[in-house]
């Protein structure tokens, strides 16, 4: 029977061979991904995360992702998007639930948060 130390280095050994495979891209080749991701719906956090689960990081390329997206203007601030989908629930949620109480408390504190962070970013209300 092989001992645990010996599986560990078997393991990363495959990792490593695995992250050897994969080739660097290009930086246009890199922002096509990167819009490709954003017409997903996906947020600049979410796209580096999801660049990341395919091996590519974004520290390896002159631009960040949220820059990439301004210049294309696809860029949302993803505290702002969050909290929409949030009063999004929310607000299916109280009216189903006329008599939740709680629920229209924090439909009110969300959009109140929200428009605080609209303030600050000097984004305009919907």
């Amino acid at each position: 029977m092989p001992k645990k130390s010996e599986n560990k280095i078997k393991k990363s050994s495959s990792e490593k061979e695995k992250t050897e495979k994969i080739e660097k891209l290009s930086q246009e080749e890199f922002e096509k991904k990167v819009l490709e991701l954003s017409e997903k719906g996906l947020t600049s956090e979410k796209i580096g995360e999801e660049l990341r689960q395919r091996g590519i990081h974004s520290k390896e390329y002159s631009k960040k992702i949220s820059q990439i997206l301004k210049e294309k203007n696809k860029y949302t601030n993803p505290d702002l998007k969050n909290l929409e989908e949030k009063l999004k629930k929310v607000k299916v949620h109280s009216e189903k639930n006329k008599q939740d109480k709680r629920a229209m408390r924090e439909k009110e504190r969300i959009f109140a948060h929200i428009r605080k962070l609209r303030k600050y970013l000097n984004v305009p209300i919907k």
